[in-house]
C-alpha cells in the first residue's frame, strides 16, 4: 500500500469516527436531542473534525506504523484527541452563546479515544494472531531472560516480516524468574534443562542473549546447546553494543573466540592517553592482522597522526580506507606509507619525515613451517627489519619503541621463534645506551590472524573435511586479536627500557578440542567432519611456553601483564648473524640462529 493511499484511508476512517463520536455522545447524554440545536451540533462536529486532523498532523498520527503500535502510540492518540476536544469546546463556547455541553464533550472524548485507538490496535492484533501465525517460523529458545533477552524477544515478536524466528520460551538460571512470563513468553527452566526443553517444545533455534558472560559460562551453555543439534546464535559482544557498532538484535554465530572464557581487558586509559593522545604514532605491518587492530585501537585515543607503514599495497589501502571512513569526523591525520622494513634508508626516511613519538613494530614473518624453508627471508624481515626500524627510532629520538614478539621466542626450536628472540636481543642491546625506551611484548597464537589454525579449519569444514591436526596432544596458548592489541598498547605505557612483557594467555588449549568445538559450532558432527592426525611439521613443538618455569614471577605489573628482565645482551651475536647470514648455508644458518636464541634465553630473569 502506498503512503498516499494509506493516509487517505486513515483520514476517511478518522472522519467517520469523529462524526459518529460527537453525535453518539450527544444522543447518549441528551436523549432529548432538542436540548442541543442541530446547528450547534453541526458546528461542533465540523470544528472537532477540523481540529482532529490538525492535531493528527502535528503529532504525526498518520505517520505511525500501527502494526508495531505500543504505549507510546497510545499516548500520542490521547494527546491528539484531548487537544482536538478542548479546541472544539472553545469553538462551541464562542458560537453557542457562552455555553459548553461539558458532559457531551467528555463522552465524545472517551468514544474518540476508544474508537481511534481501537481502529489502530485492531490491525496489530489481527496481524499478530492471523497473518504472522500463517508464516512458517523457527521456534526459538532464548537463553537469558534479562534486559538483553527481553529486548530480543520483543524485537522478534514485533519484526515479523524481517525475521524467521519466533520466540516461544526463555531459559535463565535466576530462580526468581522461573515460571514467569515475559511478553507472554514463559521461562521454562535453567541452562541444564536446555536439551529437554528443546525436545519437548520442538525448538528449532537457540539464541544466547547474555552479552557479558564470564569465566567459561558460555562454554557451559554451548555444551548444553550442542547436545540438541539445533543452530545456536548469540547477540553481539557487550563492548560492540555499548560503542554503538551494532545493535543488540544483530545475531551472530558463536565463534571459537567466544569460548576462551577470558575476562575482558581493563585498560589504564589515563596512562595510554598520556603517550598517545595528540601525539604521532607509527605502526609497521599496519596491514596485517595484529598491526591493523593496533591501528583501530590506537585511534580510540585520538593521536594527532597515525602512520600506517606496510609493504603490501592492498592491505595498507584496506586499513587506510577503513580508518578514514570510521574516523572521518575526527581531527586525526591518517597517513598510509608503502615501505619495506628491510629497506633501511626508507625506514630512516619515514621516521625522520613524520617524527613519531611511539613506534609499534608489528611487521614480521610468523609462519613456522614456511620459515623453516626460508630462513634467510626470516632473518631479513624479523631481524634486519627490526634492527632498521629500531635503530632509526634511536637515531631520530623516538620516545618509545614496542616490538610485537611471540611465545615461540622462548626456548625456540624453529627458525621463526629464533629470529623473534634475536629481534628481542636487538632492542635489548639498543636499550643499554639509547634514550628511546625499548620494550618487547610476547604472546601466543592469535585467533583469526593470518596463519592461525582457525581460518584453515573453517576452509577444511567448508570442503567437507577432514580437519588435519599434527598430534592429538598438541596444545597452544590462544588470544583474540583485539585483546592482544589492547595489551600491547598497555605494555607500551609500562616501558622503562629493555623489558620483555609477557601477556597472560590463560590456560593452554588442545588443538583437537578447538577443532571439535569448531565442528559443532559449524552445525556438523564429528562423524560428518572427521579429524585426521598428520604428524608434527618441521620446527613445531608439542607445547609452547611464555616463560620458563624458573623465570616466572607471580606478581603482575599490570592486569594480565608480567615483566621479564634480561642481563646485558651480547650484541656481537646479533651482528654476526646480521652480517653473515648470506655467506653460510641454510643448515648452518639455522644452527647459528638456534644457538644464539637459546644461549641468550638461559640468561633471562623474569618477573
Amino acid at each position: 500500500m502506498t503512503y498516499r493511499l494509506r493516509m487517505t484511508l486513515l483520514i476517511l476512517l478518522d472522519s467517520l469516527i469523529v462524526t459518529f463520536a460527537i453525535f453518539a455522545a450527544s444522543w447518549v447524554v441528551y436523549p432529548n436531542i432538542s436540548i442541543i440545536t442541530m446547528p450547534a451540533l453541526v458546528i461542533s462536529s465540523v470544528a472537532l473534525l477540523f481540529f482532529h486532523h490538525f492535531y493528527a498532523m502535528i503529532f504525526k498520527l498518520y505517520n505511525k506504523v500501527w502494526a508495531y503500535a505500543s504505549v507510546g502510540e497510545l499516548t500520542i492518540i490521547v494527546k491528539a484527541v484531548t487537544f482536538s476536544v478542548i479546541s472544539a469546546g472553545i469553538v462551541q463556547y464562542i458560537v453557542n452563546d457562552f455555553t459548553i455541553f461539558r458532559r457531551a464533550l467528555v463522552v465524545t472524548w472517551m468514544l474518540h479515544v476508544i474508537l481511534i485507538g481501537g481502529s489502530r490496535f485492531m490491525w496489530r492484533i489481527f496481524r499478530d494472531r492471523y497473518i504472522s501465525s500463517s508464516i512458517e517460523k523457527k521456534r526459538t529458545l532464548i537463553i537469558g531472560a534479562g534486559s538483553a533477552g527481553t529486548m530480543i524477544a520483543r524485537q522478534l515478536k514485533n519484526n515479523h516480516n524481517d525475521t524467521e524466528l519466533l520466540p516461544v520460551a526463555f531459559v535463565d538460571d535466576d530462580f526468581s524468574k522461573q515460571k514467569m512470563h515475559i511478553y507472554n513468553i514463559p521461562v521454562l527452566g535453567r541452562v541444564k534443562h536446555i536439551p529437554s526443553i528443546v525436545e519437548k517444545h520442538d525448538i528449532e533455534h537457540i539464541v544466547i542473549a547474555i552479552p557479558s558472560l564470564r569465566n567459561g559460562a558460555l562454554n557451559k551453555i554451548v555444551v548444553e546447546s550442542n547436545k540438541t543439534g539445533v543452530k545456536v546464535q548469540m547477540i553481539p559482544k557487550i563492548e560492540d553494543i555499548m560503542t554503538g557498532k551494532i545493535s543488540v538484535s544483530q545475531l551472530r554465530n558463536v565463534e571459537v573466540e567466544d569460548l576462551l572464557g577470558r575476562e575482558p581487558v581493563e585498560l589504564d586509559i589515563d596512562k595510554i592517553s598520556e603517550y598517545v593522545t595528540k601525539n604521532t604514532v607509527l605502526v609497521t605491518g599496519a596491514g596485517g592482522s595484529i598491526g591493523s587492530e593496533l591501528c583501530r585501537q590506537l585511534l580510540r585515543f585520538s593521536p594527532s597522526k597515525i602512520i600506517l607503514v606496510g609493504h603490501g599495497e592492498y592491505s595498507i589501502y584496506k586499513i587506510d580506507m577503513e580508518l578514514r571512513e570510521k574516523y572521518k569526523n575526527d581531527d586525526i591525520e591518517i597517513i598510509p606509507v608503502i615501505g619495506d622494513v628491510q629497506d633501511r634508508h626508507r625506514m630512516y626516511e619515514v621516521v625522520e619525515t613524520y617524527k613519531p613519538s611511539v613506534i609499534y613494530h608489528a611487521a614480521a614473518h610468523k609462519h613456522v613451517p614456511l620459515m623453516e624453508y626460508n630462513p634467510r627471508e626470516a632473518v631479513k624481515n624479523n631481524i634486519l627489519g627490526t634492527k632498521n626500524v629500531a635503530e632509526a627510532a634511536s637515531t631520530l629520538g623516538v620516545n618509545t619503541f614496542v616490538l610485537v614478539s611471540s611465545d615461540k621466542a622462548v626456548n625456540p626450536t624453529n627458525v621463526m621463534g629464533a629470529t623473534k628472540r634475536v629481534a628481542e636481543m636487538v632492542i635489548q642491546g639498543l636499550a643499554q645506551h639509547s634514550k628511546t625506551k625499548y620494550v618487547a611484548v610476547r604472546f601466543g597464537n592469535v585467533l583469526g590472524s593470518r596463519g592461525s589454525v582457525i581460518p584453515l579449519f573453517k576452509k577444511q569444514i567448508e570442503r567437507g573435511g577432514p580437519i588435519t591436526i599434527t598430534d592429538p596432544d598438541m596444545t597452544r596458548y590462544f588470544m583474540t586479536i583485539p585483546e592482544a592489541s589492547r595489551l600491547v598498547i598497555q605494555a607500551g605505557t609500562l616501558a622503562r627500557g629493555g623489558e620483555i612483557f609477557v601477556l597472560d594467555m590463560g590456560e593452554p588449549v588442545k588443538i583437537v578440542d578447538l577443532a571439535k568445538n569448531l565442528i559443532k559450532l559449524s552445525g556438523f558432527t564429528e562423524e560428518e567432519i572427521q579429524i585426521e592426525f598428520t604428524g608434527m611439521r618441521p620446527g613445531e613443538k608439542m607445547y609452547e611456553e611464555l616463560l620458563g618455569v624458573n623465570e616466572v614471577h607471580p606478581k603482575e605489573v599490570f592486569d594480565k601483564i608480567y615483566i621479564g628482565k634480561t642481563r646485558n645482551v651480547d650484541t656481537s651475536v646479533v651482528e654476526t648473524i646480521a652480517n653473515g647470514f648470506q655467506d653460510v648455508s641454510v643448515e648452518e644458518l639455522k644452527i647459528q640462529l638456534l644457538n644464539a636464541a637459546n644461549l641468550e634465553h638461559k640468561e633471562l630473569i623474569t618477573n
